[in-house]
């Protein structure tokens, strides 16, 4: 059952590390949607006579909007590094547990190995006694 909790917090590792990766990808995209973005606007502003107010409105509200996204993805960024580290945590314990459990188990298979061991001495011990009585007697 350790065994089998361990290889869980493994799967729900990897998935966080997953789910890392992509939100790295993303915020990488976001941060190229905003670099175009600011690039289009300083555009826009050396050509301001032949836009129309409007149109640089909605050229500052596109760049806002993507920058807005860009902090969200480095917000979910910060949340799936914490998720993994919670997750490495997770994995950590768990492998420990397991590890301490199989310590334990193979301590008591030698504590109980040596008691039958024991035991078996003093049977062979004690047929040996009976039969020395017995031929002495004879």
């Amino acid at each position: 059952m350790r065994e089998r909790k361990e290889k869980i917090a493994q799967r729900e590792l990897a998935d966080a590390l997953s789910r890392r990766s992509e939100t790295v990808s993303e915020l990488r995209s976001a941060e190229d949607r905003v670099e175009h973005a600011r690039e289009q606007q300083r555009n826009a502003a050396t050509q301001s006579s032949a836009l129309s107010g409007d149109d640089l409105l909605a050229r500052q509200a596109f760049l806002e909007r993507t920058e807005a996204q860009h902090r969200q993805r480095e917000r979910e960024l910060k949340q799936r590094e914490a998720e993994v580290a919670a997750r490495d945590a997770a994995l950590a314990s768990a492998a420990t547990e397991h590890k301490m459990l199989n310590r334990l188990r193979d301590r008591r298979r030698g504590e109980y190995d040596r008691e039958a061991a024991r035991r078996e001495s003093s049977m062979l011990d004690e047929m040996a006694v009976t039969r020395f009585m017995r031929r002495s007697r004879a």
